[in-house]
């Protein structure tokens, strides 16, 4: 009778051990899956996360960073060819011709975007140029081609400063901070997830958790109002 028992329950324990197995199997691949998501995501937003991390501080200590700007002033002289177009523009209260735009360009060094906006005071045109780092701006009269521009450099740190806020740096770099921070996003998640797999041996992960969740809640509770 002990000997059928015993044959009788040797499947229902094999069963059990292959479920298990399997089971082992499945949570192995998966965390595979994780961790190379993980170093995938780490290795593609480690130099993006330096420099916001980097520009985080030097945006919170500003006003202690002196910033020396430089700003340049140059003359022009719009060629008769170009007048037409510029008086045209004038009438039409339009945005900036490419035919100026080009001439701006190779004769003063001055790069505005195609289809700059103009604002119109009489015959005089002002366009705005910033860009991160600086600001700039260029006029041009309608009636005399007379052209003034001026460009104004604040410095490598407040080029990055201005990247790290997206400040004038145009839709490429817009559209590099939106996949930057997917990829922070799924970095994140992946290291929670992986955080969870290994809890179990590691006890203090979700005090350490906790406690990054609520240094700062405490801090906006009580310190920011």
């Amino acid at each position: 009778m002990a000997v059928t028992e015993l044959a009788g329950g040797k499947p229902a324990i094999d069963e059990e051990k292959a479920r298990a197995k399997r089971k082992a199997q499945r949570r192995a691949a998966f965390m595979r899956q994780m961790v190379q998501w993980h170093w995938i995501s780490a290795a593609i937003c480690l130099i993006g996360m330096l420099l916001f991390a980097i520009t985080g501080i030097t945006l919170n200590h500003a006003g202690a960073i002196e910033a020396k700007p430089k700003t340049v002033e140059t003359q022009g002289q719009l060629p008769e060819q170009l007048m037409a177009a510029a008086k045209t523009a004038q009438a039409s209260q339009g945005s900036l011709p490419d035919p100026i735009r080009v001439w701006l360009a190779k004769e003063m060094d001055i790069k505005a975007p195609k289809g700059a906006a103009i604002e119109w005071t009489d015959e005089e045109a002002y366009v705005a140029l910033p860009r991160p780092g600086g600001d700039g701006w260029v006029t041009f009269d309608a009636g005399t081609g007379e052209v003034l521009a001026e460009k104004t450099d604040r410095g490598w740190l407040a080029y990055l400063n201005d990247l790290h806020k997206g400040r004038n740096a145009g839709p490429a770099w817009s559209l590099f901070i939106d996949i930057f921070a997917l990829g922070c996003v799924v970095f994140c998640v992946t290291g929670l997830i992986l955080l969870q797999l290994h809890s179990h041996a590691r006890k203090i992960t979700w005090p350490l958790v906790g406690l990054g969740l609520a240094i700062p809640l405490i801090l906006a509770l009580i310190f920011i109002h």
